[in-house]
């Protein structure tokens, strides 16, 4: 895959920083210009915030499809991951120096096709592909990340999708609903500010 350098990667997640700093500070919001070095093509991006050096996570929020270009998905990707997950209090300005930020760029997610719900865990391969899956009973996504972050299977990875989109674990076996996978390519600091690299991830057998 590779479509970003990692420059161009340490800035995505330099803007994700300064967005959240400026945001908390002065509750504004700045877009970067066309030529801040980023590629301003339409993309899906998630941020990430882990605690430091725990390495729990702090919230995560994004924009799975291609809808808005890359620095401006970045910004309001990295501002609602601090202040609008569910899961978490807002972030707290002070807090910034204790946290550690990473950036998923996404490819455009591409339907699985399958007959038998049974091949779906063949389909799938853990440390490359992040799932999404769209039902009438609700929709969820889970990053590349996740799986190798908690050794799951492909199946324990279905089952974690289903029940982040708040179905029953199975319902991927039994439900009706689309899936989609994508891969993301990762930037993340290595410490609050610090260092940038680009995440591989393991467990893909690749």
């Amino acid at each position: 895959m590779g479509m970003l350098s990692l420059d161009e990667g340490v800035r995505l997640v330099r803007l994700a920083r300064s967005a959240i700093q400026e945001y908390l500070r002065s509750g504004s919001v700045r877009v970067p210009a066309e030529d801040a070095g980023i590629p301003s093509k339409e993309t899906g991006v998630f941020v990430s915030l882990y605690t430091y050096p725990e390495g729990e996570l702090r919230g995560c929020i994004g924009f799975p499809l291609p809808v808005m270009r890359l620095p401006e998905a970045t910004v309001k990707a990295a501002i609602a991951a601090a202040t609008e997950d569910p899961r978490f209090p807002p972030l707290r300005l002070k807090e910034m120096d204790r946290v550690v930020v990473e950036v998923s760029v996404l490819s455009v997610p591409e339907r699985i096709e399958f007959t038998n719900p049974k091949e779906l865990p063949s389909k799938i391969i853990v440390g490359r592909d992040g799932l999404m899956i769209k039902s009438d009973r609700g929709s969820g996504l889970l990053l590349p990340q996740v799986p190798v972050e908690y050794g799951w299977d492909a199946e324990e990875f279905l089952c974690h999708l289903c029940l982040k989109a708040g179905l029953p674990a199975t319902y991927w076996l039994t439900g009706k609903f689309d899936i989609y996978r994508f891969t993301a390519e990762i930037f993340a600091e290595e410490s609050p500010g610090g260092n940038v690299v680009r995440k591989e991830l393991k467990g893909c057998g690749a």
